[in-house]
């Protein structure tokens, strides 16, 4: 009851803050997104150690990589854009509205509280970067981080505390009865990054206040290399992007399509490349553990069950090494798999990676089109007409092409789902209008435009003419 009560009171503190505040200048904007980058360089050895303690082995280089340095990137675009996203944009108004000396503007307007419900996988940057759009469009914000990464979520409350008032960011801990009262709020937004299942109960506790949402999922999100790929630099981008976190991204490739007679060298090729990137694995420094007992033990599931039904399982690494090492989860790719297996029923989320042979490309789109739409798609190929017809024929939250991930790592592009994979997108001038309210402004001429037209009844002559003039194709 005490973590609810500070939660409400908390919102509350920051409702009244954001109501006495009124307009929200550019210099107090700028102000706390300035703080919140220089909470993150200063701290960012602190930050690197709790991630450790938190995943038991994951290496401070890698926190700093994708955790720190992400979220950097966007609160520094976000400080240094506001000012332009911040201008009202000029509209110009047709009949009937419209008429000589009329100005109109939209004008982007704060919302007020917005709430975000942050994952373990990457919590500061999935943290810090939904915060950039929401500081930078001057609202107030309260976050509630994963309970799957305790070290992080008590640093990061007691470092936000430090560097902003509770009234205009805070953070509130504990498990999932404390997220659940958490996305009840009546915020003005509600950011959740997540597994669908929760997204879904999150979604349905926001309507009971008619919270509007962004949901950032997953799914099962898909690679082509055609047959115009680099194999070698294909297998290298992949596995960077499958490896980095031990597969524990919600944008990772789940399952790639390769010619069916490229698929032994793409085999061949993954070995030897983490044999080189990742030499002892999976005890090596550089890899990372899973969250907890309990992924590992999925992972090992998912892994059992595919072998049992027919799928040839192949380890990754070099040849004679041992299992897995405490939540190190040993790569491996699933070859000749099928759609029964849980590795293509669920979202994998850790460091398998399913190949599937194709023979004419039409048939792995056609495969990934009739399966939900997933957060992120990817393409390896230097044929261009190809290339277009992938892109036309599917759909996705975001492309990368001849690479992975590198997208979302641009603050000038949306990132966002679409469909199971999620709704809404942020990330620079799209986080900042997803956090505005986009408020028409309308100024009236002195003239009587009322009587110009014929409105003002009783409706008469002028009026039949003037609708007969507006009225038509």
């Amino acid at each position: 009851m005490e973590l609810e009560f500070n939660g409400q009171q908390l919102f509350d503190v920051q409702s009244a803050a954001f109501r006495a505040e009124g307009f929200v200048g550019l210099q107090i904007r700028r102000d706390r997104l300035a703080r919140a980058i220089d909470l993150l360089v200063t701290h960012q050895q602190a930050i690197c150690e709790a991630h450790s303690e938190d995943f038991g082995q994951r290496s401070q280089t890698l926190t700093r990589f994708v955790d720190i340095l992400p979220a950097l990137s966007s609160l520094k675009h976000a400080r240094g854009s506001v000012k332009g996203w911040m201008r009202p944009t000029r509209k110009r108004i047709a009949l009937p509205a419209g008429a000589p000396g009329v100005k109109a503007e939209v004008v982007p307007q704060p919302l007020g509280v917005i709430g975000v419900i942050s994952p373990w996988n990457f919590p500061v940057t999935l943290t810090f970067g939904p915060l950039a759009g929401i500081l930078a469009a001057g609202n107030r914000c309260l976050i509630k981080p994963s309970e799957l990464t305790p070290a992080v979520s008590t640093l990061l409350q007691r470092l936000i505390a430090e560097y902003f008032d509770a009234s205009e960011v805070a953070v509130v801990t504990g498990g999932p009865e404390v997220a659940e009262r958490f996305s009840r709020l009546p915020f003005d937004h509600l950011v959740f990054t997540g597994s669908a299942p929760v997204g879904r109960r999150v979604m349905a506790a926001a309507a009971a206040n008619l919270v509007p949402i962004t949901l950032e999922l997953g799914g099962k999100c898909p690679v082509v290399v055609g047959r115009s790929a680099d194999l070698r630099r294909a297998v290298d981008r992949i596995l960077i992007g499958k490896l980095n976190n031990a597969g524990q991204i919600c944008i990772a490739p789940d399952y790639v399509c390769v010619p069916r007679e490229l698929c032994a060298s793409f085999a061949d090729l993954a070995r030897s490349w983490v044999a080189r990137a990742y030499p002892g694995i999976p005890g090596n420094r550089d890899y990372t553990s899973m969250i907890s007992e309990r992924h590992a033990a999925r992972m090992r599931e998912m892994l059992a069950d595919a072998a049992s039904k027919g799928a040839i399982v192949m380890p990754l690494g070099e040849a004679g090494e041992s299992g897995d090492a405490g939540r190190a989860v040993r790569p491996a790719l699933l070859l000749e798999v099928s759609d029964d297996m849980r590795v293509m029923r669920e979202e994998i989320f850790g460091p398998l990676l399913v190949v599937r042979a194709y023979e004419r490309i039409e048939q792995a789109v056609q495969y990934i089109s009739a399966r939900p739409k997933p957060l992120a798609l990817y393409y390896f190929g230097h044929d261009r007409r190809e290339m277009r017809w992938v892109l036309e024929h599917t759909q996705s939250g975001g492309v990368t092409i001849n690479d992975i991930a590198v997208h979302f790592l641009a603050d000038e592009l949306p990132f966002g789902g679409v469909g199971e994979s999620g709704m809404g997108a942020y990330h620079g001038e799209s986080g900042f209008l997803r956090f505005s309210h986009a408020r028409a402004v309308l100024r009236q001429t002195g003239l009587d435009v009322a009587g110009w037209v014929g409105l003002r009844p009783p409706y008469g002559r002028r009026a039949q003419s003037a609708l007969k003039l507006l009225i038509r194709r």
